[in-house]
């Protein structure tokens, strides 16, 4: 179920505030009945019209970007500041960021103007692995990421239990580079989970989510998922996470 000026606005049809706009002056129907609130959802086997037309669904689209840093993982900026949508010109579709990657951060990002793939990807209890490399400042301990591996407290909870992994160590410029593997998507939390051991974020990259890597990318590209990379992500966010280890 997505709310019903969401449905509009994939729909190709207008932007979410014009959806809102439509619906609160009375324009819209769902299976018959015209609808004036904005809290309404729709399934996808509600009728919805705009102005007495149907509304027709776009066909769904998936794709993989490799997001570069200083860029807004959104479909528009009030700062004007470039978004990711930016660099899909040449799409029709009304697509938009499934999650989001901090304007500081690099790497796999996907799109699409399929709702139901989004939230089921994005939903917490489905527990799809994201792949994180991060620069950090000075050379963390084991004690330290051992910490993040059982979980570690944050102003908004205690984290899961992630994986971690020192890559290199850099003993003259007191760095290190680190992989740690999450399944949550809290705001920043890679970086805050990092500043809560004392060793702050220089540079984060996405480099994985769920199977799916950055392989033959650079920063700015993009590709079309394929039909079995789609059946297979959705398979694996509905997967129980027992399953998968099995």
């Amino acid at each position: 179920m997505e709310r019903l000026q969401k449905v509009i606005a994939h729909a190709g049809l207008a932007s979410r505030r014009k959806a809102e706009e439509l619906i609160l002056e009375g324009k819209v129907k769902v299976n018959g009945k015209v609808v004036k609130e904005l809290g309404v959802k729709v399934g996808p086997n509600d009728k919805v019209q705009v102005n007495e037309v149907p509304l027709e669904k776009e066909a769904p689209v998936y794709f993989l970007f490799y997001k570069p840093r200083g860029v807004i993982s959104a479909v528009s900026d009030d700062k004007n500041r470039k978004v990711v949508t930016d660099y899909f010109p040449y799409i029709s579709e009304r697509i938009y960021p499934v999650g989001r990657l901090d304007y500081d951060t690099s790497g796999l990002l996907l799109l699409t103007n399929d709702g139901e793939f989004a939230n089921t990807l994005m939903h917490p209890k489905h527990e799809v692995d994201k792949v994180y490399v991060a620069k950090v400042k000075g050379m963390p301990l084991r004690e330290s990421l051992k910490k993040l591996e059982k979980g570690i407290k944050l102003e908004d909870g205690k984290t899961a239990p992630a994986k971690t992994r020192v890559l290199s160590t850099d003993k003259k410029k007191q760095t290190a580079i680190v992989e740690i593997t999450i399944h949550e998507g809290r705001n920043r939390q890679v970086r805050r989970m990092f500043e809560a051991i004392g060793h702050p974020v220089i540079k984060l990259k996405r480099e994985q989510y769920g199977f799916l890597t950055l392989a033959g990318l650079t920063a700015g590209d993009s590709r079309e998922l394929t039909p079995h990379e789609v059946k297979l992500m959705r398979t694996l966010a509905t997967t129980e996470p027992k399953q998968r280890r099995m």
